[in-house]
């Protein structure tokens, strides 16, 4: 049965992702993913669908180091690690320069530091934002 009020029930997620590919990631960034984002990909490793109003794309952990190279966020917006999109031209992200970490929208195309716009003071947050905010994260 579907429980409306679990903020994922629209969303098509994957099984849970290898605690290596977590690692892997974390050795990669040379920094820690946050422990209640590590928590949602024990349960669920990526996946897309509608959280509240948002359409969103949450990556596989194996995918994070190679998304985030494709994109060049280490060049373009040092200090944050993407794990996700609103299936267009904006990027959610992990900004690793504050603790601890908040999350960010930044667009794609034009990335930068300049350009980024906070969304969240977590993982989770971003989350519950998402479930209970009909309007757009950009403002």
């Amino acid at each position: 049965m579907v429980d409306p009020d679990d903020p994922l029930h629209e969303f098509k997620s994957h099984p849970p992702a290898d605690p290596d590919d977590m690692s892997a990631a974390e050795i990669g960034f040379h920094k820690p993913l946050p422990d209640d984002y590590k928590a949602f990909l024990s349960e669920h490793d990526g996946g897309e669908g509608f959280i509240g109003e948002h359409y969103v794309v949450l990556w596989r952990a194996s995918d994070l180091l190679r998304f985030n190279s494709e994109y060049q966020v280490g060049e373009y917006a040092p200090g944050l690690i993407a794990f996700g999109s609103n299936g267009g031209g904006e990027g959610f992200a992990f900004d690793t320069r504050c603790h601890p970490y908040a999350v960010v929208i930044v667009p794609f195309i034009g990335m930068s530091l300049a350009d980024s716009i906070p969304a969240a003071t977590s993982f989770t947050s971003l989350i519950e934002r998402m479930k209970k905010d009909p309007e757009s994260l950009l403002g």
